[in-house]
């Protein structure tokens, strides 16, 4: 994990997204943590997980508050699929790009409760 790289992220991340900031773990590691509003005025809380392999793997994101339920687009651990993982490139993908790709998801499944189908389209993995 490139903590440095993190470091320089989050601070360029902030300027898109003011309420993210980094928290540190147990184990000496670190995660990001940000409350996102979407188009229809709801706030969620996700963080970003970063693996050992940060930023050659890509972060899990997690919807912490409030809890997301049986929607499409996560895997059985609970974090969501925001990018199929063939396509994460850590020379142009980051904590923003992140955090952007959450929001996004974040709206699709805002769509999802309403109409029961998941806008866009959709990659098998």
């Amino acid at each position: 994990m490139d903590i440095n790289r993190i470091q320089r992220e989050l601070a360029e991340a902030q300027g898109r997204f003011s309420s993210v900031q980094l928290y540190p773990t147990n184990d000496g590691k670190v995660y990001a943590k940000a409350a996102l509003q979407t188009s229809q005025n709801n706030t969620y809380v996700v963080s970003v997980r970063f693996s050992e392999n940060y930023p050659n793997e890509m972060p899990r994101v997690f919807i912490e508050a409030p809890p997301i339920t049986n929607a499409p687009h996560r895997y059985q651990t609970g974090h969501i699929c925001y990018l199929h993982p063939s396509m994460w490139n850590p020379g142009t993908h980051n904590l923003g790009f992140v955090i952007w790709r959450a929001a996004k998801w974040l709206s699709k499944y805002e769509v999802w409760r309403v109409k029961g189908r998941w806008p866009g389209a959709s990659l098998q993995h």
